[in-house]
């Protein structure tokens, strides 16, 4: 009982002491800041460095960690700590020092704490010595099991690896203290899969056996356990790894069946697909390179087996057209091998495979085929005896044999130039000439014949090529130069211009143009130069511009060609006057001469003929749209037609010979005719029968009569209509006016007469005595 009282007084007086005792030491803290000038004492020391205390101890709290102890020899003298966890998990009894822990520690979660340790004297909280700073350290007890960094690892090695091959590396942590021998040692062990891999003690996992085999099976998983040895409690923990085999070309390709078997048309293009081989190589992609080569059959030439790069398949092509008449089947072997397999690795079962090739070719109605590609024919320019070239020959390669015809479908340059038969015969309608053109080119069409006489829709090309050789049929020019000049005091000798010239015949071989003067009486001489040029010269010098101011020097220009040809030009020399240094000052400009080539002169005759054309369309459409206008005037404006007969008619049966749509218009609509008043003197007819059924028409008729009798203003000739409409029961006999100088009226038109020669017409159809040869 005493000894738990004592327990309880002690910890009563540890709770209450340094929080007491700490109040004080605020309170007198400044005091001994301000007042240690003023103080002499003894030097006294602290007795103390370092503390320690082993973690997770399972004795009853509080733990005694350790003592403050000082030389100070003041019996009234009190302790106080401050810093990290002071006077919560550590306090300090302040009348003999003793530190206690009042909390179990964990080296783990933190393996130190710095405190201060203070002095101070309790009966005026004067601070006795200075403060001090100590270390309560934790020790470590090894009470942690290793921990994995990551719950998996992955790893990756070559299958087929040597014995030892490293994989990769797991990594345990123990949170014990490292410095203490045996506390933070990890060992690692396989627990799972220890037949395949291995690890050391630094967490190394290793090959245990060299023959992985990836196409047998590709990863592994297994489980590492990771363990502290020297542990307390001997836990351990465990992680997984995932090992994967990557792959190595140890494996040959081999065909998935012993034959294969195509089908192929015999127009198959050249290069074209035949058909496909598989294979199967159990590497991974990267690593299969399959290569086909012919093992047993003579058609190397004729077929070629290229890979595909990605599905490893080989691809049967044709090198050449195939024949169903010539060679209907073809068989041959092929293997199938690959030259990159590592020997090292390599595997009973053959580094080969074959296989046998079946290619049936089917027949197609193939288009004719040309004996020969391209033609070439050559024929002399102008020659109008030359009409045929020779001939193109086709067949058809099929068993029927066809008969083939032949056609032109392009040509260049375009044009009716080369023709082509129905036989294939290339013909020349006209001669060529090679300066239009040196060489012409067409694609002749071949086409079957069916059996009813149609064409084939295939067809064939081929291409003609003409070559036109040359004749000398051009005489060279003298290429235009520049206007020569030459000073009136010119010294002999002196060049006054290097002409050239040119040939739209091909240069010949033999030799350069010969050029020479027509006549040597001239003040002028040519001197070849030997490349295709000449020099024209002074020869005596001094010209005299009073004489003549421009010189026309005809110049000879000859070909070496065969026949040789030659042209005449002529230079225009200008006389000028010049200054001391030669330089022309002064020249007469000549008139220029203005050329239009034909094909402005043709293009300016079809705008000439082009504008008279539309003015003579213009004048028909005005005069047409005038004679037009007759049908929309009012009766006032309808002026009568002069209508001749040689014979009289059928008179009211007559209908044929005159259009009464105007007439017919004008009675339809109702329009009653305006009496227009003359400036002349109107003749007043007598008054007819007006109570025929004729009605408006007679009116209308009686009223353009007298407008005709009495305008002047209108042409000295009249209009004679024959109406076939009278009207019912028309009493009315002729209306025609031709008939008026006979009539019974009593009206004298001789002073139609006197009227002059525009009226001499009118006069003699209503004279008293008209002229009987008259005929209108």
């Amino acid at each position: 009982a005493q000894k738990k009282m004592k327990k309880l007084i002690l910890l009563f007086s540890l709770f209450l002491t340094p929080a007491f005792s700490y109040k004080e030491y605020q309170k007198t803290k400044q005091n001994f800041s301000s007042n240690n000038t003023s103080h002499k004492r003894l030097k006294r020391d602290w007795i103390w460095n370092r503390m320690h205390i082993r973690e997770e101890m399972d004795s009853p709290l509080p733990h005694h960690v350790g003592k403050l102890t000082s030389s100070v020899g003041n019996k009234n003298a009190t302790y106080i700590i401050e810093g990290e966890s002071a006077n919560t998990i550590f306090k300090v009894q302040g009348s003999d020092g003793d530190i206690y822990a009042f909390e179990r520690l964990d080296r783990e979660k933190k393996a130190e704490y710095e405190l201060t340790a203070y002095i101070i004297d309790r009966r005026n909280n004067q601070s006795l010595e200075p403060p001090s700073k100590f270390i309560i350290k934790v020790s470590d007890i090894n009470d942690n099991a290793p921990v994995f960094v990551q719950r998996v690892f992955n790893g990756s090695v070559p299958e087929m690896s040597r014995l030892g091959t490293s994989v990769t590396k797991v990594t345990a942590e123990d949170a014990d203290d490292p410095t203490i021998a045996g506390h933070a040692t990890v060992t690692y062990q396989i627990i799972k899969g220890n037949e395949y891999f291995i690890v050391d003690d630094s967490g190394v996992i290793s090959t245990a056996r060299a023959d992985l085999d990836r196409e047998k099976q590709s990863t592994y998983e297994i489980i590492v356990k990771a363990k502290d040895a020297l542990g307390l409690t001997g836990e351990s923990s465990t992680a997984t790894v995932i090992i994967t085999l990557t792959d190595i070309n140890d494996n040959f390709p081999v065909f998935k069946h012993p034959s294969f078997h195509f089908k192929v048309p015999e127009n198959v293009s050249v290069g074209g697909e035949v058909g496909r081989v598989k294979v199967e190589d159990i590497d991974e992609p990267q690593h299969r390179h399959t290569k086909y080569s012919f093992v047993r059959g003579d058609y190397r030439d004729t077929f070629e087996i290229v890979a595909n790069p990605f599905t490893n398949e080989g691809i049967i092509r044709p090198k050449k057209p195939l024949d169903f008449e010539k060679v209907a089947e073809y068989r041959f072997d092929i293997e199938a091998t690959d030259h990159t397999v590592n020997l090292l690795y390599y595997k009973p079962g053959g580094s080969k495979s074959i296989s046998t090739i079946t290619i049936e070719v089917t027949d197609v109605d193939e288009p004719p085929v040309f004996n020969k590609r391209p033609y070439e024919f050559k024929v002399r320019e102008n020659d109008p005896e030359i009409k045929i070239l020779g001939s193109v020959h086709a067949y058809d390669p099929d068993a029927a044999k066809r008969k083939i015809r032949f056609g032109r479908r392009r040509a260049s340059p375009n044009g009716d130039y080369i023709r082509v038969s129905d036989s294939g015969i290339i013909q020349l309608p006209k001669p060529l000439d090679r300066e239009f053109s040196s060489s012409y080119n067409i694609t002749v069409a071949a086409q079957e014949v069916l059996e009813d006489g149609r064409l084939s829709d295939r067809e064939s090309h081929a291409h003609v090529h003409v070559i036109v050789i040359d004749e000398n049929d051009n005489a060279p020019e003298l290429v235009s130069p520049e206007e020569p000049r030459v000073c009136e005091n010119a010294a002999p000798g002196k060049v006054i211009i290097r002409i050239s010239a040119t040939d739209k015949d091909e240069i010949s071989p033999r030799g350069f143009f010969r050029y020479s003067l027509t006549t040597e009486d001239s003040n002028f001489s040519l001197v070849e130069n030997y490349d295709n040029t000449a020099n024209i010269t002074v020869k005596y010098g001094q010209f005299n511009r009073e004489l003549a101011k421009i010189h026309y020097l005809p110049v000879i220009i000859s070909d070496n060609g065969d026949p040789e040809l030659s042209s005449t030009n002529t230079l225009v020399i200008s006389v000028c006057k010049c200054n001391e240094k030669g330089d022309f000052t002064f020249c007469e400009e000549r008139a220029k001469q203005v050329g239009v080539s034909i094909q402005a002169l043709v293009a300016i005759f079809i705008c000439i003929f082009t504008i008279i054309v539309i003015a003579l369309l213009i004048l028909l459409r005005k005069r047409h749209k005038k004679d037009l206008s007759g049908l929309g005037r009012n009766v006032a404006e309808i002026h009568e037609q002069l209508v001749t007969y040689d014979e009289e008619g059928g008179g009211e049966m007559d209908t044929t010979s005159y259009d009464v749509s105007v007439l017919n218009s004008v009675r339809k609509n109702g329009i009653k005719p305006e009496v227009v008043h003359s400036t002349y003197a109107q003749v007043q007819k007598p008054p007819g029968n007006t109570t025929s059924g004729a009605g408006e028409m007679e009116m209308m008729i009686e009223v353009k009569k007298d407008e005709a009798d009495n305008d002047r203003d209108l042409l000295p000739y009249d209009t004679l209509h024959i109406y076939g409409y009278e009207g019912a029961e028309s009493i009315a006999e002729s209306l025609s006016s031709l008939e008026s100088g006979s009539s019974d009226s009593d009206i004298d038109y001789d002073f139609l007469n006197d009227w002059g020669p525009r009226f001499k017409m009118l006069a003699e159809l209503y004279g008293s005595e008209p002229n009987e040869d008259f005929v209108y």
